[in-house]
């Protein structure tokens, strides 16, 4: 079994959400990780908040960010155990973030250790 990344994806991690609507969506994506878990297939994962982020570009040029010319962000991730791409893809399917216009969940295979993929 490989692990896999799913990376949650905001088109406009600029907007603010109200209390309420933050509210929702983490009961929606704890149900939807603990469903994950209860097949025993969860191995990690966390949000990314804003603060005390920053950008490190080529020539030492450091800003606070993610924020400015990029047109999305990264909001968090769970990495998830599965025999295929497309069994964690179906897990992705599933995520709460999808519900945002434009958002995405990108789902990679991680690289073993051993030099193996």
């Amino acid at each position: 079994m490989n692990e896999y990344i799913l990376i949650f994806r905001h088109e406009d991690g600029q907007k603010v959400a109200s209390p309420d609507q933050i509210q929702a969506w983490m009961k929606q994506t704890m149900d939807w990780v603990s469903g994950i878990a209860a097949q025993n297939k969860f191995s990690s994962g966390t949000g990314l908040p804003f603060e005390d982020a920053r950008v490190v570009r080529p020539n030492n040029v450091v800003t606070n960010g993610p924020f400015g010319d990029i047109k999305e962000t990264i909001g968090g991730y769970i990495i998830v155990k599965a025999d295929s791409v497309d069994e964690a893809v179906e897990f992705a399917k599933g995520s709460p973030v999808l519900q945002g216009e434009g958002n995405s969940v990108e789902v990679r295979k991680i690289a073993k250790g051993d030099g193996t993929h």
